[in-house]
């Protein structure tokens, strides 16, 4: 079902969020002083590519002080217009009934999108993987 949903997903707007968000990566890696968004830019990428079967969890041992400003920083640049984004597309997803777990997910990018710093993204599967939440 997982590979279902992710196929639909990649069709109906995975792709092009996958690359706004690759985009972004590259620009902010031109940019050296904001290589950290960008490393944050391209793990997002891969996970708004194909989201179904992986969670986003808080890296373990805390994110300290570094983190929390730059997530500030990227909330102020870019952060607000990717969550503004993401609802506008799951609101165009969800008028259809097969399209509504394509919007609840699009939703649930929505805290890693706004505060990427501090984020890892790892499978459902995964051992303990409740233990991250």
């Amino acid at each position: 079902m997982k590979t279902i949903l992710n196929l639909i997903w990649l069709i109906f707007g995975g792709f092009w969020l996958a690359m706004s968000y690759f985009l972004a990566g590259i620009l902010c890696c031109i940019l050296v002083i904001t290589i950290p968004w960008g490393i944050a830019s391209f793990r997002i990428a891969g996970y708004a590519l194909w989201p179904f079967g992986r969670m986003v969890v808080d890296k373990p041992g805390g994110t300290g002080v570094a983190s929390a400003v730059g997530n500030v920083i990227w909330i102020v640049v870019a952060g607000i217009w990717i969550v503004i984004g993401h609802v506008t597309t799951a609101i165009a997803m969800a008028v259809t009934i097969i399209g509504i777990p394509l919007a609840i997910a699009n939703l649930k990018m929505i805290p890693v999108s706004l505060m990427p710093l501090g984020k890892e993204i790892v499978p459902t599967n995964r051992p303990f993987a409740s233990n991250y939440r």
